[in-house]
């Protein structure tokens, strides 16, 4: 297209009145019309993106569910399986801050010879602050035993 013929076609729009008025009303209803339809393909596109990420983020939970579920299980029939550090008899369920407490000794020899804490882990979870912070306290002997007397 040659710029004559542009040249030409704004001259004929600035002769005539009712064409650059008519011109302009075409461009602004197809600049409307640009902007809605691009309102409209964004917003299917962050719909299409939230989906996804709902059903993400629903999978996630479902899998994170099904874990501390299984480990829950596991803290529970631990004392039961093989490898478990002591008799079962000798240990009792705490759940917080640590799994167990087994006073070793007391259910085949009625003499406790040792009180081992024990934490439960499943699949590769590592020990949280809290229990770090109670093995450390076992670890440098920083455990005690006190007698509480009941006021009257």
């Amino acid at each position: 297209m040659s710029f004559n013929y542009l040249k030409n076609i704004f001259e004929l729009l600035l002769q005539n009145r009712g064409a650059s008025i008519l011109l302009c009303a075409l461009f602004l209803l197809a600049a409307a019309f640009a902007f809605f339809l691009g309102r409209i393909f964004s917003r299917v596109e962050f719909e299409s993106k939230l989906k996804k990420r709902i059903s993400s983020e629903r999978a996630d939970a479902i899998k994170r569910s099904r874990s501390v579920l299984g480990g829950l299980a596991g803290e529970q029939i631990a004392p039961f399986l093989p490898g478990f550090p002591c008799n079962p008899a000798d240990a009792r369920f705490l759940g917080k801050p640590v799994d167990f407490v087994a006073f070793c000794g007391v259910a085949q020899e009625d003499k406790i010879h040792e009180i081992l804490f024990v934490e439960v882990k499943s699949g590769d979870a590592t020990l949280s602050r809290r229990e770090k912070e109670i093995r450390e306290c076992v670890e440098n002997g920083r455990v005690r035993f006190e007698v509480y007397n009941i006021p009257e």
